[in-house]
């Protein structure tokens, strides 16, 4: 199995109380410890999200593809993906063209996870409207098509419904697929994340490398089964696209540590601003996770996940820019004992 770091950037309330002038140092400094961890750390990742959640508020949120560089910056052997980039809040001939860039400044380390957006209130808030599901999916087809033409061939023209370009050009395209060897399909690995049964996975079918859809046991295996599917109807391998997933870690020594990480859950999104019914709903639903509990429970979980073909887990501690404990734990006692031997 391989795994991936989420990095804070304050979308899930994860940098309240760490004053503005500290965020990048408390981000780059993860960054660089997950950095010098890369037998055990494959990735690191952020989100692409402009307000937070479980509630929009006026506590930060760090835009995903600025950090992308700066991240970049400070590394040198991770990966570096976003789970996942919003078709429709750039320009997809622009997107394309920024992630190149990234991808040569970072020497070829450069993930594109894409997803058609689901986070309305934002949508609005930064004037794109909000789409019917049908038209975003549309939109996120469309764009990746503009990305791998881009991509592989240098230059795209596409006069779709959401978007059209004519002869635009990617120059110089990617390390990745050029330079370096990278993906068959794109170039730059492409993760196309959701689980919607009739359009995202058909549109992972034909043109992901990676997808990221639910990884709870049933919900993974049902997605499996209807991504599998599309990929019989479009003659594609299914066994050709990995299959992962996200991970929200509470993890503890014992039953009474994990109970006591649950708690500075609740405590944290209170003093975020959050209701204490808020924040007592959202531990309670947290509390049911699959990567919550003892390293073995997790183990255990995660093992029965690999089996049925979930091969990349990316995790998630909410109190990382705090207290590394957990990751500590993680890598400690879980990574070791499901990391693909050799790699």
């Amino acid at each position: 199995m391989r795994f991936g770091l989420f990095i804070p950037q304050g979308w899930r309330m994860d940098l309240v109380g760490i004053e503005p002038d500290m965020h990048w140092g408390v981000m780059a400094g993860l960054a660089r410890r997950t950095d010098e961890l890369a037998r055990e750390w494959e990735s690191i990742w952020v989100y692409d999200h402009f307000h937070t959640v479980p509630e929009p508020s006026g506590e930060a949120t760090h835009e995903a593809w600025t950090l992308m560089a700066a991240l970049g910056a400070v590394t040198n052997k991770v990966r570096l993906g976003q789970m996942c980039t919003c078709m429709s809040y750039r320009n997809p001939a622009y997107l394309a063209k920024v992630a190149a860039t990234v991808d040569i400044v970072t020497e070829g380390r450069i993930e594109m996870g894409i997803g058609a957006g689901w986070y309305e209130h934002e949508w609005r808030a930064y004037g794109y409207g909000f789409p019917r599901a049908g038209e975003r999916l549309a939109m996120l087809e469309e764009g990746v098509q503009i990305f791998r033409d881009m991509w592989t061939k240098g230059s795209a023209t596409l006069d779709g419904k959401h978007y059209q370009v004519d002869g635009a050009i990617c120059a110089p395209r990617p390390l990745q697929g050029t330079t370096f060897p990278g993906s068959p399909l794109n170039g730059i690995p492409m993760w196309i994340a959701g689980g919607g049964e009739k359009k995202t996975l058909r549109i992972a079918a034909q043109y992901a490398d990676y997808t990221n859809f639910d990884g709870s046991p049933e919900g993974f295996a049902h997605k499996s089964e209807v991504l599998k599917g599309h990929c019989e109807d479009l003659g594609r391998d299914f066994g050709s696209i990995v299959r992962s997933a996200n991970y929200n870690v509470v993890i503890g020594e014992n039953e009474k540590e994990v109970q006591d990480r649950l708690a500075w859950h609740k405590d944290h999104f209170i003093r975020a601003g959050l209701s204490e019914a808020r924040a007592e709903e959202h531990v309670a639903n947290l509390a049911t996770q699959p990567a919550v509990g003892t390293p073995d429970q997790i183990v255990e979980t995660l093992r029965g996940l690999e089996a049925q073909g979930m091969t990349y887990a990316i995790t998630y501690f909410q109190e990382a820019a705090y207290d590394t404990s957990g990751i500590d734990l993680f890598e400690n006692y879980v990574i070791p004992e499901l990391i693909t031997k050799g790699d």
